[in-house]
């Protein structure tokens, strides 16, 4: 029952003190991702929908140095700006997920360096 450390394989800055992934039985527990440029550490500002999507690509590499794809994510915790953004928003989430989407939460929060979303995700991975 040992927990391993998953790096996003293109992340050459460190943002912070924590784990990008921590895989502990089959579960893996993906830390809030934003749109960042992984070798500056400088936001990525967009509309909601570039933020979006760049977010959840971080998250599907993340997912795939674990050895598993999208469809392995199980449930997304999703933070927004500002909530009048949710249904752009959506749409570019929806549009990430094919088959069956996680279950996800969404609210409002206070994000650092003006982004507009910060997602964390839960996956399991069958190895």
């Amino acid at each position: 029952m040992s927990k391993q450390e998953i790096r996003h394989p293109d992340k050459t800055v460190v943002t912070g003190a924590y784990s990008s992934g921590v895989l502990i039985n089959g579960l893996l527990f993906i830390s809030g991702q934003g749109p960042l440029d992984l070798h500056t550490g400088e936001v990525k500002k967009g509309t909601i929908e570039e933020e979006t999507l760049l977010t959840l690509a971080h998250i599907k590499k993340i997912v795939e140095a674990a050895g598993g794809t999208v469809d392995d994510i199980v449930k997304c915790t999703a933070h927004l700006s500002d909530i009048n953004d949710f249904e752009r928003y959506d749409v570019a989430y929806g549009s990430f997920f094919t088959g069956i989407r996680p279950a996800r939460t969404t609210v409002q929060s206070g994000l650092s360096d003006g982004i507009k979303v910060e997602i964390d995700a839960i996956a399991y991975i069958q190895k």
